[in-house]
């Protein structure tokens, strides 16, 4: 009985790391991408592209700085990408770039 028991866990561990594995789940990740967003010429304009980057669904947070000219963008990757995130920067009046890509 005792090696039943056990065969049927086995199938049971299986099925569960097979399950796991083919589901977006598995390959979803935090990403952290900076973005060089040169046409900044205002205050105004950090609040303008932060708008446009928290309105991407699986953006989790967005940090502009005018200073640098520059926006910090964490995201989920299997909710979004970089080109959409790129592309809410140019729907708000701001091209931008992939300055530096880091993976959590």
């Amino acid at each position: 009985m005792k090696t039943l028991v056990s065969a049927q866990a086995k199938k049971l561990i299986l099925a569960s790391i097979l399950a796991f594995a083919f589901t977006d789940a598995a390959f979803a990740a935090v990403r952290t991408v900076t973005l060089s967003v040169p046409g900044m010429y205002c205050a105004v304009c950090p609040i303008t592209v932060k708008k446009a980057l928290v309105k991407v669904p699986g953006v989790s947070k967005a940090v502009v700085s005018f200073e640098k000219k520059e926006a910090v963008v964490t995201f989920d990757d299997a909710k979004t990408s970089v080109k959409a995130v790129e592309h809410a920067t140019f729907e708000a009046g701001y091209e931008s770039t992939v300055k530096g890509e880091k993976t959590k």
